[in-house]
């Protein structure tokens, strides 16, 4: 099993007050990691861009402006909280008592990554590329949402909580996919690509301690699942 059940009875402070300190701050930041060597290529390819978005985030009349924004709140806000509710909050805990905690995990986010096949129709009406390169893209959302979605499928099921997935989904749509191949063709490559390196490592590293359920109080969602036998 991916995570016990916690024996005791979480009180309000522990249920309220740690999930939002606790993976806002932690598990945001553990995120964050994984990120590691692309923020750095960010700021070593534009220094000073970097710093303004820095500046920005503390910025009161930037966040105005985000926040009147349809597209911003669509990938930054809507997207994450509705998305993580249906698929993660409202998905995850009836599958675990039909398929069990683990299998759940890898269930659930097929259906998110064939919920973003819709953009095929989109691309044939706009008619920018081959139906092949349409397919291709396609595909590969379809992975890597799939992966994505497993990831915040365990988020949830290992800290009983939705507002984790949310914070990683909004900080994963700011950020996009790596860049790899840029990495490969920069002056500073060998740096890079350590860092990067680096990032994932420690990802893997702190995935199970920041998301011990110890610290966050509600009792996991994998407790629901049945010790013997599945329900249905």
């Amino acid at each position: 099993m991916l995570c016990p059940a916690v024996s005791r009875s979480p009180s309000l402070i522990s249920f309220y007050v740690l999930p939002l300190d606790v993976i806002n701050n932690w598990f945001y930041s553990k995120h964050q990691v994984f990120y590691l060597g692309p923020l750095v290529h960010s700021a070593m390819d534009n220094p000073n861009g970097f710093t303004m978005e820095l500046q920005s985030a503390l910025d009161v009349q930037s966040w105005r402006l985000s926040l009147g924004d349809v597209v911003w709140l669509r990938n930054q806000v809507v997207a994450p909280v509705t998305e993580e509710l249906v698929f993660r909050g409202a998905m995850l805990p009836m599958l675990v008592p039909c398929a069990g905690p683990t299998a759940a995990i890898f269930m659930a986010p097929l259906f998110f990554g064939v919920a973003h096949f819709h953009h095929i129709k989109e691309q044939r009406r706009l008619q920018k590329d081959s139906m092949r390169v349409i397919l291709l893209v396609a595909g590969m959302q379809f992975l890597y949402t799939t992966v994505f979605g497993a990831f915040t499928a365990f988020i949830f099921m290992r800290t009983g909580h939705i507002v984790g997935p949310v914070l990683c989904h909004s900080f994963c749509n700011s950020q996009g996919l790596p860049d790899i191949g840029s990495a490969l063709q920069h002056p500073q490559r060998t740096a890079l690509l350590f860092l990067y390196l680096m990032g994932a490592l420690l990802f893997l590293v702190l995935l199970f301690p920041l998301t011990d359920p110890f610290f966050y109080g509600a009792i996991p969602v994998c407790s629901l699942a049945p010790a013997p036998a599945p329900v249905c």
